[in-house]
């Protein structure tokens, strides 16, 4: 089922027809007796599959792991370049992804894993359809994003504080009552200035790995990926309005499925003080959060030796539930 992609791992790339459009999916893994994992991407509008070459091999070992450029992102907006998402379209793409999958790979259900906005997507989902999804893991899960963005922004000014940066401070200072009650067009312009005083500080990513050049390497990779990307924020307009005002405590707190959270301990996008709250006031089957030293937003990249632990471990308490389950 899966072609060969290097000597350790198999994959696939393909387009599926999925709620009425052609959408990409590349599947990646050691053999099809793994558990299936889907990855929901960030974003919205930015495509993992062409940075999986960087973070997943090690995974394939453990999953079959299956990439979507989700719609108005990477290949699938490039094949539908007129087809822009909204939240319920982009939920009812997941179910019939899932159960294109479960059909592909004969399982009863698939883990599920979101990554950022990925994480909104994922959340929403297993809320209402639990019996598709094995467990779910959540990396840099989006909590509340007005929250999130208070923090940033007092960690970003504590951080000039101490540096007495005066210029910085009038910088900071000028974006006025952040986040503000509106997410539009200039709250994306501010979060933009925010996010570069937070570079300058080093609050973002504690990765050494380029963007761009593990972009330009991916074997997956094509010119018209460029373009998608610069689309991108265009065809995900609705769904960044969305985000901006999301709260993940707004949604009920009891769950029909094991819930595993993965944070950098330096994730000042989605901060670990919320995750941390948030799990302690849900009710799962099994529910966890671990935290990964000196990695940011990127765990997966940061700190790669410590995310496949993490997977194993996750993935060695449910084969243990299961056996209970069976004796």
């Amino acid at each position: 089922m899966l072609k060969k992609k290097s000597k350790k791992t198999m994959g696939v790339e393909e387009y599926v027809l999925i709620n009425g459009i052609y959408q990409y999916l590349f599947h990646s893994g050691t053999t099809d007796e793994n558990p299936v994992l889907l990855f929901l991407h960030g974003g919205p509008g930015s495509a993992a599959s062409l940075f999986a070459h960087a973070f997943q091999e090690t995974w394939e070992d453990l999953f079959t792991v299956i990439h979507w450029d989700q719609r108005g992102t990477g290949k699938t907006l490039t094949k539908n370049p007129e087809n822009y998402p909204t939240l319920d379209v982009l939920l009812q793409d997941v179910l019939e992804i899932v159960h294109y999958l479960k059909n592909r790979y004969h399982k009863q259900k698939i883990v599920l894993l979101g990554h950022s906005w990925g994480s909104v997507l994922g959340s929403l989902f297993i809320n209402g359809h639990s019996e598709e999804v094995a467990y779910y893991i959540g990396v840099g899960q989006v909590i509340h994003k007005r929250a999130s963005e208070r923090l940033i922004y007092a960690k970003v000014k504590q951080a000039i504080v101490q540096a007495n940066d005066q210029g910085d401070l009038k910088k900071l200072e000028a974006l006025g009552d952040y986040p503000g009650k509106q997410f539009d067009s200039q709250w994306l312009k501010k979060s933009l200035q925010l996010r570069k005083l937070q570079g300058k500080y080093q609050l973002t990513s504690k990765s050494h790995v380029s963007p761009l050049k593990t972009l330009l390497t991916s074997p997956l990779f094509q010119f018209s990926d460029l373009s998608a990307l610069i689309k991108g924020n265009k065809a995900n307009k609705e769904l960044m309005t969305f985000l901006g005002s999301f709260d993940l405590n707004a949604e009920p707190a009891e769950y029909n499925v094991p819930l595993y959270y993965i944070v950098g301990e330096h994730d000042w996008q989605t901060p670990v003080a919320l995750t941390q709250d948030y799990v302690q006031r849900i009710n799962a089957p099994e529910k966890k959060i671990y935290i990964i030293p000196n990695a940011g937003h990127m765990t997966m990249v940061d700190q790669p030796a410590l995310f496949l632990s993490i997977l194993r471990d996750i993935k060695n308490r449910q084969e243990s539930e299961n056996e209970t389950e069976q004796e």
